[in-house]
């Protein structure tokens, strides 16, 4: 980014979409019986009527649309392997976590409630990776409150603002963690029973999400840390972890952070700038799949590809006519995030998924 005099100026608001050469691998075929069993928890899944809290069972009650808006074939796909393509075993796993979000709160977090854990840009979205992930920075030493449950909301909150940013054909985020402390922050360590907690979450709950996490500046602390908390990570995920390594390799230069990670992109973190243009950018995109989806039929099992805008045919080979997402692109291109960010055209419908 520049100045109207030429001078360089950082960027200070996301990255609208991988560089042209950074794509995600084509998915692997299903098999004859993947298929079957895939067709099997599909239609458990279009079976179902309600969602059950066990914790806050006053929460049971109906499936939302916004819930079976989130049952997409890709993430039907997701949970049967992370079960082994065990159908039933699948199918509890999607139940649980349909309960989880629901009693978790997860849709209704605003980004007024999480503004004041982000004020300090202890976590960033920006950025992709060679495989067209969104890269989402974790800086403890930039904490700047103490242990509460809204920390981990936080958390949780950018993650599903990760999954906004995706691109057609991308179902995974790269996390990229930076262990170096700050003059006021010498301690980046988490307590074991929170990174307890997260991995739980991420384990059951995001089953297949985690595509790199690649680390950086770690002390001897967080090395015991990890070291305590490995037995709980299972071996798929720790062969994942990338540690003190050339991040060129797995993100090209021009879309990695130059503070610390030897990256291209001079990027400083403004919380006025930065948190609203995120937010009006993962609206937006939320709002245009939303159209999509009510446009095909609102049906469980919808290509997230289709929703995504990488093709306009629908899983039943609907044809969608409204906006695509190169449209949508070009358009945001067209302004810069600072200024006041366009609108999406998207149905008024939209809004079961917002």
């Amino acid at each position: 980014m520049s100045s109207q005099d030429g001078a360089s100026t950082p960027r200070k608001t996301p990255i609208l979409a991988p560089t042209p050469d950074s794509k995600p691998p084509a998915r692997a075929e299903l098999t004859a019986e993947q298929e079957a069993k895939y067709a099997s928890l599909l239609a458990q899944a279009q079976a179902w009527t309600d969602v059950t809290c066990d914790k806050q069972k006053e929460r049971s009650g109906a499936l939302a649309e916004r819930e079976r808006a989130w049952l997409t074939r890709e993430c039907l796909l997701r949970y049967l392997r992370a079960t082994k393509w065990q159908v039933d075993d699948a199918g509890r796993r999607l139940r649980a976590t349909l309960g989880w979000r629901r009693e978790y709160g997860l849709d209704d977090f605003s980004a007024d409630y999480v503004s004041p854990e982000q004020a300090t840009g202890k976590q960033i979205i920006v950025g992709y990776d060679r495989a067209g992930r969104p890269c989402q920075y974790l800086n403890p030493g930039r904490q700047n409150t103490d242990a509460s449950p809204r920390q981990i909301h936080h958390l949780f909150y950018m993650v599903e603002r990760v999954a906004d940013m995706m691109p057609p054909g991308v179902e995974q985020l790269s996390l990229m963690i930076n262990f170096k402390p700050s003059k006021k922050r010498q301690n980046t360590s988490v307590p074991v029973s929170t990174a307890r907690e997260v991995l739980h979450i991420l384990q059951n709950h995001y089953p297949e999400r985690l595509g790199k996490a690649l680390i950086i500046n770690v002390p001897w602390i967080v090395w015991g840390f990890f070291k305590i908390i490995t037995p709980f990570i299972d071996p798929v995920t720790r062969d994942k972890l990338k540690f003190n390594e050339d991040m060129t390799q797995y993100v090209p230069a021009e879309q990695l952070w130059s503070e610390d990670w030897a990256g291209q992109m001079d990027f400083a973190y403004d919380h006025d700038v930065y948190w609203p243009a995120l937010n009006e950018l993962c609206r937006q995109r939320r709002e245009a799949r939303a159209a999509r989806w009510v446009a095909a039929g609102s049906l469980v099992g919808e290509s997230e590809d289709y929703l995504a805008g990488g093709t306009d045919i629908s899983v039943t080979g609907f044809a969608y006519e409204g906006p695509a997402a190169a449209a949508l692109e070009e358009k945001l291109a067209a302004t810069t995030l600072e200024e006041k960010t366009p609108v999406a055209a998207a149905e008024p419908q939209a809004a079961v998924m917002a």
